[in-house]
């Protein structure tokens, strides 16, 4: 064929599979059996091979076409992401409805209420009709650019449906539909769309996935909401398109061109755009109305397909939203309705205690298993002997749990007339179960530790917790394969890991060579990871990931960390005196010690990419600030970027290292805690003068 002709042909392949992907994975109306699809998609792929000049950023073939990353690039918001006001209460919903009419006091006022889904926001731009870019919410402003990882999501559109992009005001173009003389209005694609919505892992596919890691012998996800997260953050698109992943889109942020006026409206315009989004939305005008449509939802939600935890209600007319305004963090025409957890009644049978990676003992309930929330629950955290002797838990009592959120089993209260005769008092043993050592707990701490560094209990959670997504990110590293590495004594310390050989770990029971191979691989590249995932990777205590990047933002290396004093260390922000004693006892360890060396002689990264070099010099410099509320004309982030221009610092919370607080509207527990230890506050204006604007 000629290359004109391929390029049609092209053309016609590829709009011919985004019409049956459509089909298949949004309206769930197959229009095309597997092998004819297959041969389709086969006929794609060898085009673009033979003639690559014909690959496009919204081919079909894209949606897993991406290379591994090592970090993921930030990406700016073109308008910020804000969360929503939590109410659990119908008189709280009232308040917030008389808010409203108060602030649109000429308005008739309607609403739209809508599940809400419990996943991951994202937003996603199209330009031309064509998806440019994917990102997390991150903190509203920024977030991570995923765009490879949510391409792999086969039910959301790569292109846009609809007419040409050229068209500015919102009328439609009419298409005759095949059997009938009506007509299906075919918005125009907008030049530029932000649209936002969640990305969830579907109840039947979260099942089948926890089903095949149980029959690999990997420890099975705690939740979809978890999974989701868990597989977008994942750095290769190849193994994120494995995983069941779904997503619905129900807002805007940046458009250029007209926008329908109603939400509800918004809603059908995305749809028609080929976008998935929520199935049934309801609307409704009185406080009445709204009740009747969140316990309807109520009802409904269990027959759907993702895990939702309340209702968004959301004023319809988006005109009149830009009336109500909104505060530092949140709409002020929106509020989410959350559904009280579920609980149900059962039988503490015993109360054993889980030894972490820290030493901690934790005490857990083995319950007789109950069915709530949609799964069966055996086992619920106790937190600690307090909380224990707080409630009176005993062996043999009726308790009540709930999942928290739906996902997290706790403890609620004891059901004291079902209480046995002669139950006694639960006292916690102050001794290891794992490795016998005598318990110990610091004064200011409420929680028994064992002190033995090498308990096998301790060696487990450290290795599972280096190995971790949110840390060194090594594939196969689960709880399973950890076990046996220590069972066979393969394995007592992450620098180990990087010493094992493929035949000694594809010996490890229900382990082959590809799996064994894959972990390798995984270790190997852990090894090009940025310097905060090694530090929160090695598990000290009260390091965590945040606190891992503020130390790496302070510290270009690891040799600068390890020789920093305490004094150093405390002056760091979000590091205070716990935490700083913390970091130093740990690397003046000389076991701790010869471990770095251990992975530095196996090759891993020492340099943070993070650092931040010392403040510019300007009328703030040396000053931290920290912003809350509202203010009446800068946002957040443009009060951010003066502070920083001019030589100033932002950190998120009050203490006593904080200069200044600068309060706007509807300042909250930072401006109360500010005043209660003396810390001064400013206003807009004083800022803009301190800054020499």
């Amino acid at each position: 064929m000629s290359a004109a002709e391929n390029k049609k042909r092209h053309s016609i392949l590829a709009e011919e599979i985004r019409r049956h992907d459509h089909a298949y994975y949004v309206l769930a109306e197959p229009s095309i059996s597997d092998p004819d699809y297959d041969r389709l998609y086969r006929e794609l792929l060898d085009l673009e091979e033979a003639h690559p000049e014909l690959l496009t950023a919204d081919s079909p073939s894209q949606r897993v076409g991406g290379k591994p990353v090592s970090e993921f690039p930030s990406h700016r918001h073109a308008q910020p992401m804000m969360s929503l006001d939590n109410t659990y209460s119908f008189d709280e919903l009232a308040a917030f409805l008389k808010r409203a009419e108060k602030r649109l006091p000429e308005a008739e006022l309607d609403w739209t209420i809508e599940p809400k889904i419990d996943g991951l926001a994202v937003s996603l731009r199209y330009e031309n009709g064509v998806l440019v870019v994917g990102a997390t919410r991150g903190d509203g402003a920024s977030g991570d650019d995923i765009t490879g990882n949510l391409k792999t999501i086969r039910s959301l559109p790569l292109r846009l449906a609809g007419g040409t992009s050229s068209t500015s005001s919102h009328s439609s173009r009419k298409n005759k539909t095949k059997n009938t003389d009506e007509v299906e209005l075919v918005p125009p694609v907008p030049a530029l769309l932000e649209v936002r919505g969640e990305v969830f892992m579907s109840r039947a596919g979260f099942a089948k996935l926890n089903e095949k890691r149980k029959a690999e012998g990997e420890e099975p996800f705690a939740n979809p909401r978890n999974a989701a997260a868990g597989s977008l953050k994942m750095l290769d698109p190849k193994m994120v398109a494995e995983r069941p992943l779904g997503i619905i889109l129900y807002g805007l942020g940046e458009v250029k061109g007209e926008v329908p006026p109603t939400q509800k409206e918004v809603v059908d315009w995305l749809k028609q755009l080929g976008l998935p989004t929520a199935g049934k939305i309801w609307t409704g005008q009185s406080h009445a109305d709204l009740v009747a449509a969140i316990n309807e939802l109520d009802i409904a939600r269990h027959d759907l397909d993702y895990e939702t935890d309340g209702a968004v209600i959301k004023l319809n007319n988006l005109n009149l939203r830009e009336q109500c305004g909104a505060t530092s963090k949140a709409p002020r025409w929106a509020i989410a309705y959350k559904y009280a957890a579920e609980q149900a009644e059962t039988v503490l049978k015993a109360i054993t205690i889980q030894v972490g990676r820290t030493g901690a003992l934790t005490p857990v309930a083995e319950l007789e298993p109950v069915l709530i929330a949609g799964s069966t629950v055996a086992r619920a955290t106790l937190h600690n002997e307090e909380e224990i002797q707080r409630k009176d838990i005993r062996i043999g009592d009726t308790v009540v749990i709930e999942k928290a959120g739906e996902i997290i089993p706790a403890v609620v209260e004891v059901v004291l007339k079902k209480r046995p005769k002669k139950s006694k008092a639960f006292v916690l043993k102050k001794e290891c179960p794992e490795c016998k050592s005598k318990a110990a707990k610091d004064e200011a701490d409420v929680v028994w530790r064992c002190p033995n560094p090498d308990c096998p209990a301790q060696v487990r959670g450290r290795l599972e917790h280096f190995c971790a997504r949110g840390a060194m990110d090594v594939e196969g590293g689960g709880e399973v394969l950890v076990r046996q590495l220590g069972v066979h004594g393969l394995a007592d310390n992450v620098g180990e890991l990087y010493k094992l050989a493929l035949a000694e770990v594809a010996g490890l029971e229900r382990m082959a060579e590809k799996s064994a191979q894959n972990f390798l691989d995984g270790l190997e590249a852990s090894k090009q990871r940025d310097l905060w995932r090694l530090i929160f990777g090695l598990g000290i205590l009260h390091v965590g990931a945040g606190v891992a990047k503020a130390l790496c933002r302070r510290f270009a290396n690891l040799d600068e960390l390890m020789d920093a004093s305490e004094e150093e260390l405390v002056a760091i922000d979000d590091v205070g005196e716990v935490i700083a004693k913390s970091v130093h006892f740990w690397f003046g360890d000389s076991r701790n010690r010869a471990l770095i060396e251990v992975l530095r002689k196996a090759g891993l990264n020492f340099e943070s990419s993070i650092v931040q070099t010392a403040a510019a010099a300007g009328p703030l410099a040396g000053k931290s600030f920290v912003l809350t509320g509202a203010l009446p004309n800068l946002k957040r982030h443009e009060a951010a970027a003066r502070i920083e221009a001019a030589g100033g610092k932002v950190v998120g919370s009050v203490s006593k290292k904080t200069d200044y607080v600068v309060a706007g509207e509807a300042a909250g527990s930072k401006l109360a805690k500010a005043e209660k230890m003396s810390v001064p506050v400013i206003d807009e204006a004083e800022l803009l003068r301190m800054c020499g604007k």
